[in-house]
């Protein structure tokens, strides 16, 4: 996480909001913070919620803006963290609204990346680690609503 958060105050100099999409990504987020104020950059931060899974394993195709910023973007260097990136429509979505908002540069910075299931055109800035094609839970990632407690991340075995 240091060295994760050592990168980004490197590229990411003055100013800087982190958009944290909830709600899988809150605990990393809370960690990534935390790292990045001890790697000299003390970010303000605000939260955005969007879906896209429902209640499933599966991305709806859709995804849907649940819970908006507070913040204005206008002209601001934002760090976009979330929790996984799959198809990456979430993530472009993300991105791509923060920009028609007026953000001068919108980064982002994922705690897994499934890149085998890409269907959008994005890559993440800044990865945490990368996976197969594994649905995973814990940490803050949950299944359904559950599961998002466990000090762990693993992978959900299908029955």
């Amino acid at each position: 996480m240091d060295q994760l958060a050592r990168d980004i105050a490197a590229d990411m100099t003055g100013e800087l909001l982190v958009v944290v999409v909830l709600k899988g990504s809150f605990v990393f987020a809370a960690d990534l913070i935390r790292a990045l104020d001890r790697a000299g950059q003390s970010p303000r931060v605000d939260f955005i919620t969007l879906s896209s899974y429902g209640a499933g394993t599966e991305s709806k195709g859709n995804v849907a803006l649940l819970r908006d910023i507070s913040e204005d973007v206008t002209g601001r260097r934002i760090l976009l963290v979330d929790d996984i990136v799959d198809t990456g429509r979430t993530l472009k979505f993300a991105r791509e609204e923060l920009k028609r908002r007026g953000a001068a540069e919108v980064r982002t910075c994922l705690l897994l990346d499934k890149a085998m299931r890409r269907t959008e055109d994005i890559a993440p800035d800044y990865v945490g680690f990368p996976i197969e094609d594994r649905f995973v839970v814990g940490y803050g990632l949950d299944l359904a609503h559950m599961y998002r407690g466990l000090p762990y991340i693993g992978m959900v075995v299908p029955t």
